[in-house]
């Protein structure tokens, strides 16, 4: 179905608009989580950590609600729905009177947001596909990486002048301009004739399936051990730079900065996976991980915290290598079970998710004085999930070569 309505060029700058509204609402609420902390009345710092981590967790647990709802009642229903839950879950954010009522509003959120997620690529499968698609995502994915590297400064600015409240009420501003938008401007993609009626079945169906693909659990298992760290970094990075290294007034250009690497490693890994294949561009950057961040743990295991320029140096290094990897593991999660694309996408990151999520809090939970606990983090994880790789490799190696000798 090819839109009359709108331009490539405005339906790119649509759909990563919609995307950037969970980046916006997650990186800019960085800055305030110290002013935040004190309004609420939380006394230890690590606390604070929560409205990071469980907001990602409302995205994995939304993605299984609007996946399915996206399929059955159509795409722009769906994104009317979760921008509701959105705006209502930002108002409870901003009167909130306990780090409970807070964690419950960013939940709310979270759930809200994986609307937005969810539909913007049911869309471009809808409209595109092969390497037309492809190009469409590339561009997408250019403009969408630039929301990190601004939004930590864009709250930072909006924290210092007007308070942590207008981080919320400014989130809720672009979601209602995005949302206008999307109501004027895009029209319904899904066809009646292909909508299908939400049960119970579609679920455990879809689980059914997705267990049946050893090569789906396992780089769904590593996507969610490989990025339980980095959650960690991002919901205790404020803490860090401001807490231990004293930067608390360059923190959201330290920040902007660091992510910008990441932004440059996923752009790169677009040219660079055609040549190579996901497989070793996510085996390679994992190899490097594992040796920066065991290399910083033997180092300086036995002290507080290095220089901050060595501190940052060995960030940036980390989290260029995490660039290349996060695309290329959805990717092969998804590769097996591409025939339930819509529910199988919605488990990968129900799954993945909640394993982040648990791996971050309990990183959290030791990150007081010291940042060495989240490079212990990696070192563990990365480890894991090598071995379970070489075990995926060998096990798909050996279902292969069974087939050819039956054949």
């Amino acid at each position: 179905m090819k839109d009359q309505r709108i331009s490539e060029f405005e339906f790119i700058s649509l759909m990563a608009s919609l995307m950037a509204l969970s980046a916006l609402s997650i990186d800019a609420l960085l800055p305030g989580l110290d002013e935040i902390g004190k309004a609420i009345g939380t006394v230890d710092p690590r606390e604070n950590q929560f409205l990071i981590t469980i907001i990602v967790l409302g995205l994995g647990i939304g993605q299984l609600i609007s996946g399915a709802l996206s399929d059955s009642i159509g795409r722009k229903p769906t994104m009317y729905i979760g921008c509701v839950i959105f705006a209502m879950a930002s108002i409870i954010c901003v009167s909130a009177f306990s780090l409970e009522v807070m964690i419950m509003g960013r939940l709310l959120q979270g759930i809200g947001l994986s609307a937005p997620a969810n539909v913007s690529m049911a869309i471009i499968r809808d409209k595109y596909s092969g390497n037309h698609m492809a190009k469409i995502m590339s561009y997408i994915t250019v403009i969408f990486i630039l929301t990190p590297v601004i939004a930590p400064t864009f709250g930072k600015v909006l924290l210092d002048n007007f308070g942590w409240e207008s981080i919320f009420y400014s989130q809720l501003i672009f979601g209602l301009f995005v949302t206008i938008w999307f109501w004027q401007r895009q029209q319904e993609t899904l066809k009646r004739e292909n909508r299908k009626k939400i049960n119970w079945e579609l679920y455990t169906n879809g689980v059914k399936e997705f267990f049946k693909h050893p090569e789906a659990i396992i780089y769904t298992i590593i996507a969610g051990l490989i990025s339980g760290p980095f959650l960690a970094y991002m919901s205790a990075s404020q803490q860090i730079f401001s807490k231990q290294y004293d930067l608390e007034d360059v923190y959201s250009y330290i920040f902007s900065g660091l992510a910008l690497g990441i932004g440059i490693a996923t752009f790169l890994n677009g040219t660079l996976v055609v040549k190579y294949g996901m497989q070793r561009m996510v085996t390679i950057p994992m190899i490097v991980l594992l040796g920066i961040s065991t290399t910083y743990v033997v180092l300086f295991g036995a002290e507080l915290n290095p220089d901050s320029t060595i501190f940052i140096l060995f960030l940036a290094f980390i989290l260029f290598s995490m660039g290349f990897i996060f695309g290329n593991l959805n990717a092969l999660a998804m590769q097996p079970i591409g025939h339930i694309a819509g529910i199988g996408a919605s488990i990968v990151s129900f799954i993945s998710t909640t394993i982040s999520v648990s791996i971050a809090a309990l990183i959290g939970r030791f990150i007081n004085l010291t940042a060495l606990p989240i490079f212990i983090g990696f070192s563990v994880c990365v480890a894991i999930s090598l071995v379970m790789m070489l075990i995926a490799t060998s096990a798909l190696s050996s279902v292969k070569r069974r087939v050819w000798l039956e054949d």
